[in-house]
């Protein structure tokens, strides 16, 4: 399990990724998720955002592309990989994103309203990683989640293996499964990353990672990894208490570097 190789090239050849998010009250989310994807080196990052939003959105971080939300399927077409729900609420339907058929982060009101609908796993495109937290889970399950470790990476199996797709459950000690059974447990990350925005920045990062082309179930758990050390960066920096996810997001390009420096085929435990 390697991060992709970084060497010559131009920004179509870091990946191009579409993250489609924010509603009346939720600017920030979307935002979010596109500069944590920059920091994590994606060299072409789209977000569809409602129109009257979008002049305010590219303030905030002026490398992003913006897109009209209306058009976010075309714009899904040219993209390589796609992050959809970070502060999207419950009004916009992700269906003919999803298919598009492209790699994708399904999270937060995305994923949650999409659950709603009957047996909504098999409209899944086959490399997909849906990133809930305990809330979440339990909403999408029909369910009680555990809060204890054993019975958290159950879960995780288990509907991994049900949904037949790649899942990460957040929390203290992220849990992510896959349907071919592959668990992993990540073991970075402290309580600098108990803020709002946090999901956001890990989905921006597993989404660069998928545009670069790095499978679902990898991409989750060298996302999580290096999301955990940059939060606990952050936390030095800043302190636990009082780093934002902004600062995580900073800190996102120095863990990046580590966990390149440090990895080995080995070096991420991963077993059932």
């Amino acid at each position: 399990m390697q991060l992709p190789p970084r060497g010559n090239g131009h920004k179509g050849t870091f990946g191009k990724l579409l993250v489609v998010g924010g509603s009346d009250t939720m600017l920030g989310a979307p935002m979010l998720a596109a500069l944590a994807a920059y920091r994590s080196g994606c060299g072409y990052v789209l977000a569809a955002l409602p129109k009257v939003m979008l002049p305010a959105a590219l303030s905030v971080v002026p490398e992003v592309v913006g897109v009209v939300q209306d058009n976010a399927v075309a714009a899904a077409e040219g993209a390589d990989a796609l992050v959809l729900g970070p502060g999207l609420g419950q009004r916009f339907d992700v269906g003919q994103l999803l298919e598009v058929d492209k790699p994708t982060v399904l999270d937060a009101d995305g994923l949650t309203s999409w659950s709603k609908r009957e047996n909504w796993w098999a409209s899944l495109p086959p490399k997909c990683v849906l990133t809930p937290h305990p809330g979440e889970a339990k909403s999408i399950s029909g369910g009680p989640v555990p809060s204890y470790d054993a019975g958290r990476k159950q879960w995780a199996l288990g509907h991994a293996l049900k949904w037949h797709t790649t899942v990460l459950l957040k929390g203290e000690r992220t849990v992510i499964a896959s349907a071919n059974g592959r668990v992993a447990v990540n073991d970075t990350g402290d309580s600098t990353l108990a803020k709002a925005g946090s999901g956001d920045v890990l989905s921006g990062v597993i989404g660069t990672l998928l545009a670069q082309g790095v499978e679902p179930f990898d991409a989750a758990v060298l996302g999580a990894k290096a999301h955990g050390r940059a939060g606990e960066l952050a936390g030095q920096k800043r302190t636990t208490r009082g780093a934002l996810a902004r600062d995580v997001c900073d800190q996102l390009p120095f863990a990046l570097q580590e966990l390149e420096s440090q990895l080995t085929p080995s070096a991420l435990a991963v077993g059932p």
